[in-house]
C-alpha cells in the first residue's frame, strides 16, 4: 500500500496495491500487521459500519466524544464520495483545520482519521456505498457533531448547497465558535 501524509498530522490517505487481470481485480483493503507496519499506528478496529446514500447526501459532521472516541478507516464500495475530516484536538496546531479527499470505488482510496476528529462525507455521484472501521464501539450517548455548512471551517462539499440532503439531526449541529471541543490534551 501506499501511504499518503495530509496536511495535518496523521490524517492519513491510503492507496491499495490492486491486482487486476481479464477476471476483474483483487486488493487487500485491510492487513494489521500491514497497516502498522507502514504507518507507525497501533489500531485495532472493533467494528465496521456500512451506509447507503444518495447524490447530494451529506452526512456529518460527526464524532464520538471521550472515553468513546474513534478512529476511523473509511472506504467507498460504490460511487463517489467527498471525505472530510475537521480537526477538533484544542491542542493541536491544526485546530479547527480540515483535509478533504474524494474516494471513490474505481480510485479505491482509504482514508484515515485517527481520535480527536470530526468526520463527514458529500455523495458526489448517484449513489455511494461508504463503509468504515472504528476502533471503538457505538455509544449514542457519546454522539458529538458541528455544523457541515460552517462558515469558519469553510469547507467545499463540491456540491451546489441548495442540492445537499441531510438528516434532521444534522441540520441542527453547533457552529464551531459555539462548539467547545472535548478534546483538550494529548
Amino acid at each position: 500500500m501506499n501511504i499518503i501524509k495530509t496536511d495535518i498530522e496523521g490524517v492519513l490517505i491510503i492507496e491499495p496495491k490492486v491486482f487486476g487481470d481479464a477476471r476483474g481485480y483483487f486488493f487487500e483493503s485491510f492487513n494489521q500487521k500491514g497497516f502498522k507496519e507502514q504507518t507507525g499506528v497501533d489500531v485495532l478496529f472493533v467494528q465496521d459500519n456500512e451506509s447507503c446514500s444518495s447524490k447530494g447526501v451529506v452526512r456529518g459532521l460527526h464524532f464520538q466524544l471521550p472515553p468513546y472516541a474513534q478512529s476511523k478507516l473509511v472506504r467507498v464500495v460504490e460511487g463517489t464520495v467527498l471525505d472530510v475530516a475537521v480537526d477538533i484536538r484544542k491542542w493541536s496546531p491544526t485546530y479547527g483545520k480540515h483535509v478533504s479527499v474524494e474516494l471513490s470505488a474505481e480510485n479505491k482510496r482509504q482514508f484515515f482519521l485517527p481520535k480527536g476528529f470530526a468526520h463527514g462525507f458529500a455523495v458526489l455521484s448517484e449513489r455511494a456505498v461508504f463503509q468504515y472501521k472504528c476502533d471503538e464501539y457505538y455509544h449514542p450517548e457519546a454522539e458529538g457533531a458541528i455544523a457541515w455548512d460552517d462558515p469558519t471551517l469553510a469547507i467545499d462539499w463540491k456540491i451546489d448547497k441548495s442540492q445537499v440532503l441531510l438528516s434532521d439531526k444534522d441540520r441542527r449541529h453547533p457552529l464551531f465558535k459555539d462548539f467547545t471541543t472535548p478534546f483538550t490534551e494529548a
